[in-house]
């Protein structure tokens, strides 16, 4: 729960707030910041077998403007805004409240306020319940590699990339797989993982960096 000075920065527009400084604008510079570095530590946690790319575009997907507007209004923070507005300024508000990156602004802002006012572990805990429905559905939001490289290939009118696994290393339950990607019988990008299928991934994600389209 944000102290009253916390809540009322936090919901600040600065449409009315009275100036710049006193508005949610900087709490929202944190709390953008703090949100991603939370949602990053959770999809790491959740996905340690993926790479960097597969875990940007989950990130985006969960701290999206989108995403940050949807929580926001499950959480009613457009219309705390309006009832925190000035009341020369609540028509402004409920105009203002009823828009996107408004929306977004206000959840950024308040973990922001958050991360000040009642510290890491609190926040913490609230973004990962406001975010809980996101964080789920994130895997889906995965740029396959394997068909990024295929269509690629496609569109230059060169031939499909196959897969080659080269090995293992580990025991059946601790095992690391190493794949290659062929272009015929030339290599074009090799990568490791715990599967084969995150191997041969890591292969795709090798040959797009080495053809200039890496994530």
């Amino acid at each position: 729960m944000l102290t009253p000075d916390a809540r009322r920065l936090a919901l600040a527009h600065p449409f009315w707030a009275p100036d710049s400084l006193r508005s949610y604008e900087r709490l929202e510079f944190l709390g953008d910041s703090v949100l991603g570095v939370i949602v990053t530590e959770a999809l790491m946690q959740r996905h340690p077998d993926r790479l960097e790319g597969d875990l940007t575009w989950m990130r985006q997907a969960v701290v999206s403007r989108d995403a940050c507007a949807v929580v926001a209004d499950a959480c009613g923070l457009p219309q705390a805004m309006v009832d925190a507005a000035p009341k020369a300024r609540r028509d402004d508000a409920r105009r203002l409240a009823e828009h996107r990156n408004v929306k977004a602004a206000l959840a950024e802002s308040v973990i922001g306020a958050a991360w000040l006012d009642v510290g890491e572990p609190a926040t913490r805990s609230a973004v990962l319940g406001a975010f809980a429905e996101p964080l789920d559905h994130a895997h889906e939001r995965i740029r396959d590699p394997k068909t990024k490289l295929q269509e690629l290939l496609q569109g230059r009118g060169e031939p499909a990339a196959r897969y080659e696994i080269m090995g293992r290393e580990g025991s059946a339950h601790d095992a690391t797989f190493h794949a290659r990607a062929l272009q015929g019988d030339r290599e074009i990008g090799a990568g490791s993982g715990r599967s084969k299928q995150a191997a041969e991934r890591a292969a795709a994600e090798a040959a797009l960096a080495s053809l200039g389209e890496g994530s």
